[in-house]
């Protein structure tokens, strides 16, 4: 909003400084009262500079895998941008990637630069995106039961790890769960 006087515009926040500089305050209650109107001006911008946004994730699986879906829902209630492709080759998605096929689970994804493969759980990949290794990405081999998309309605879990896959195609154990 801009306040026109005259000939001269001035921006609502100029005016207000203006007329502080010319109220006869003692000049550190006007240094504070200024600098409460910038503290209060400014958080807002700063809180939403500080929200995190959703972050992409390419998702790629069969068209017929129900554990999939759960997955991707589970991605979703973890805030990520979700998109789905359906593929029947997940094997050359795996292979162009780097993932060895010992690794290899129903479903696939691509994260700011990381292949994931299986039922990695979503705070694992946040941990991967923030730490940055030098690295593949994630996998969680076969179809552990208790990981995310592979819930039974008994509360069933199975013990299972979910690996570093480094660039020579090694693993190291990222995260243990239900141990």
């Amino acid at each position: 909003m801009t306040i026109v006087i005259g000939a001269f515009s001035i921006h609502p926040l100029q005016q207000l400084i203006e007329i502080l500089s010319m109220t006869p305050l003692p000049s550190l209650a006007r240094r504070a009262f200024l600098g409460g109107v910038a503290v209060t001006l400014a958080a807002p911008i700063a809180a939403c500079a500080r929200t995190p946004g959703l972050k992409a994730i390419a998702v790629y699986k069969t068209p017929t895998c129900a554990c999939c879906d759960g997955w991707v829902r589970h991605l979703r209630d973890a805030r990520f941008d979700v998109g789905v492709t359906v593929t029947t080759d997940l094997r050359a998605l795996r292979t162009n990637h780097g993932m060895p096929e010992t690794l290899a689970s129903c479903h696939s994804a691509l994260v700011d630069g990381y292949f994931i493969e299986g039922h990695v759980p979503a705070d694992d990949i946040r941990r991967l995106i923030a730490q940055r290794p030098d690295a593949v990405g994630l996998s969680v081999p076969g179809m552990p039961l208790g990981s995310p998309g592979m819930e039974t309605p008994g509360g069933d879990r199975d013990r299972y790890d979910t690996l570093l896959v480094l660039r020579d195609g090694t693993t190291r154990v990222f995260t243990r769960h239900n141990a």
